[in-house]
């Protein structure tokens, strides 16, 4: 399985930058339930606990296409070093807001920095590659790849930070986090020779987001992202339920663990079914997978369950942003991605919430309902805008074999 994903690497400088993007945004699976954990664990609520996390989101979500756009104008390097800076600044003040028992507010206020600094450096490392891969075939197999690598950091981020959360000290999974972030997105940053270039005078043009085939995928990933989202936290208050917290991170890498799986097949597969068919089953995939979870009552068939309603989330996605590439233009490319970002961003804020209030009224199992609700409408949304995502399939990168 791994020839087609090793042929990705034999370009000078791949192995550097896919290594540090891999490390930098290891935390973006870390973070919201790091703050879950101690939040919930120092008020008590899980509803504040959500809506702190919902707040960080929220301020990533409304950022990140415009550090994208900054990024076309002025380059990746120049605008990542200096965010990435204020970012884990931002968190430091948070973690010392809540050791101190600062008011509540500060923790508001610290959470829109720690989010509104983010980046988005998914969206950077595809943006890469498809500088370096254009039109080629192998981009499928590339964009396959940083969904499998944003699945196995699903896998192990989860349980790494409940881990450290739960058995080492309240704020070693947030701490973690921290050093990754920093460490890796700098990193990424000083390797000048696979960034794509800056377009100062073409970045000026309009937003990608007025096409309408990006709108629409913004809005079924903001639907994808409320399930996300009220996952994580629900899946936490579960596991408490059931007398077993610490394995709330297992539960969420079993979820990671499907789609990382059936990424991984993917992206090996030769596609003769367009992309915006693929999109569209996917999406219905996903919805009928996820049904099961509300009636299970048991931790260990709740991982099954959740494995099991993870496999559509890598195909669907990898869809999604191979039709972002062939939607926008290269020179406001990671803006692009960055709204795919936006739209997972306020999605996961909304479930957040939701999550939060739904759990504390009427417990965990049964907050579960959402979730599946926004998955439906995902699907709704996805089927009822599909004549929006055509695109000429000819030499496009997900109609090709992954290079078997």
């Amino acid at each position: 399985m791994v020839g087609p994903y090793r042929g990705l690497f034999s370009m000078p400088g791949t192995k550097g930058f896919v290594i540090a993007g891999f490390v930098g945004r290891m935390p973006m699976s870390m973070l919201g339930i790091g703050i879950v954990l101690l939040i919930s664990t120092l008020t008590g609520s899980y509803a504040t606990a959500g809506a702190i996390s919902a707040t960080v989101a929220i301020a990533f979500a409304v950022a990140a296409p415009l550090s994208g756009r900054l990024v076309d104008r002025f380059g990746q390097a120049r605008v990542l070093v200096p965010l990435v800076f204020l970012h884990g600044a931002a968190l430091i003040a948070m973690m010392l807001f809540a050791e101190y028992e600062a008011p509540i507010w500060t923790l508001f206020a610290s959470g829109v920095v720690v989010g509104g600094a983010a980046t988005s450096l998914g969206s950077m490392v595809r943006a890469r590659w498809s500088h370096l891969l254009g039109g080629s075939a192998q981009l499928h197999t590339a964009f396959s790849f940083e969904s499998v690598a944003d699945e196995v950091i699903f896998v192990a981020g989860p349980a790494l930070v409940t881990g450290l959360t739960t058995m080492v000290n309240l704020y070693a999974g947030l701490i973690v986090a921290l050093v990754c972030t920093v460490i890796g997105t700098v990193a990424f940053a000083l390797q000048r020779r696979t960034e794509p270039p800056a377009r100062p005078a073409m970045a000026e043009a309009g937003s990608p987001i007025m096409i309408p085939g990006v709108a629409l995928l913004s809005c079924v990933f903001l639907a994808m992202g409320a399930v996300f989202g009220s996952v994580d936290l629900i899946t936490v208050a579960f596991a408490e339920d059931n007398g077993a917290k610490a394995a709330s991170g297992l539960l969420l890498g079993a979820f990671a663990g499907g789609s990382m799986v059936s990424g991984l097949w993917y992206g090996l597969r030769q596609w003769r079914i367009s992309l915006r068919h693929r999109f569209v089953r996917g999406l219905g995939v996903f919805a009928i997978g996820l049904t099961p979870i509300l009636v299970i009552a048991d931790t260990k068939v709740m991982a099954v369950g959740l494995f099991f309603a993870g496999l559509a989330i890598s195909p669907t996605i990898i869809t999604g942003y191979a039709l972002i590439e062939r939607l926008v233009p290269a020179h406001l490319m990671t803006e692009g991605m960055s709204w795919i970002s936006t739209a997972v961003g306020f999605g996961v804020a909304l479930g957040a919430w939701a999550g939060g209030r739904l759990t504390d009224s009427f417990g965990a199992s049964n907050a579960y309902a959402f979730s599946i609700v926004s998955a439906l409408l995902a699907v709704a949304i996805g089927v009822g805008g599909s004549t929006w995502l055509r695109t000429p399939e000819t030499d496009a990168p997900g109609a090709h074999s992954a290079a078997t």
